[in-house]
């Protein structure tokens, strides 16, 4: 069992942390405001986010930023969303990359305008070489789109002969999803008080910490964040083992975990 975090401020730091960004709507309403000003004041707090995840050192961050699902809502709030993904990566591909930062987009982005897909592919090769935090954007993203294109692929290289059905273990099968390269992740977050993972990331969360926040996404700042990792270093993860062996590994591992 590796060591997964490092001491940080006298707490225990993910390497990798995803969050479903809920509450842009219910803030909007709360103000008197339409849906879309929800989502244009939630792109703040992903700033906020971004810097200090990148500032104390985590891997990986993951933003659930459009699902699927989220096709169904109401044509002006998604022709909104379209135009604010990619107003923000005009805005901020650039200021990611001055920070050594790479940007990642997962999901299926066939469905998005040309102007955006190629948006996003000119920020993936800008900061392809970069070493700093991985910002990954999950968009037009379901997890049980990933996991059946990742059998997909699988089955079609047991059709060309690259593999044998019985050569595909689960470490095989992980390697055909998104991001096999980073740790999954050791923290999931929700805001706006919704207690579920809605569709996100169903393979990678198996043994991820799930901290759920009444805060809506708006609200939520580097504080909310720092709260969020000081509750998951209090945990003890066990991944299959024991309380004592666990206590063990770390005892002999000069107590990290």
């Amino acid at each position: 069992m590796e060591s997964e975090v490092k001491p940080f401020y006298g707490v225990q730091l993910p390497r990798h942390i995803a969050i479903i960004m809920d509450g842009n709507g219910r803030w909007a309403k709360n103000r008197f405001l339409p849906r879309t000003a929800g989502h244009h004041a939630g792109v703040s707090s992903v700033r906020k986010v971004i810097e200090y995840c990148g500032s104390v050192g985590v891997k990986a961050l993951t933003l659930f930023a459009f699902s699927s699902e989220n096709w169904r809502r109401p044509q002006q709030e998604v022709s909104v969303l379209m135009g604010l993904f990619l107003a923000t990566l005009e805005k901020e591909t650039a200021k990611l990359h001055k920070n050594n930062m790479r940007l990642r987009v997962i999901g299926d982005r066939t469905a998005f305008g040309f102007e955006l897909q190629e948006k996003i592919a000119s920020a993936e090769h800008l900061t392809f070489d970069n070493t700093g935090l991985n910002v990954v954007i999950a968009a037009n993203y379901g997890g049980r789109w990933e996991i059946t294109d990742a059998v997909r692929r699988l089955a079609s290289q047991v059709v060309d002969g690259t593999i044998n059905p019985e050569e595909i273990t689960t470490e095989v099968f992980a390697s055909n999803l998104n991001l096999a390269d980073l740790p999954e992740p050791d923290l999931f977050i929700r805001t706006g008080g919704e207690k579920r993972i809605s569709n996100f990331l169903l393979w990678q969360l198996a043994y991820t910490e799930l901290y759920f926040t009444d805060t809506l996404w708006p609200d939520f700042d580097e504080t909310e964040l720092e709260e969020a990792i000081k509750d998951y270093s209090g945990r003890q993860r066990r991944f299959g083992y024991t309380g004592e062996q666990v206590e063990k590994f770390f005892i002999h591992n000069d107590g990290l975990r």
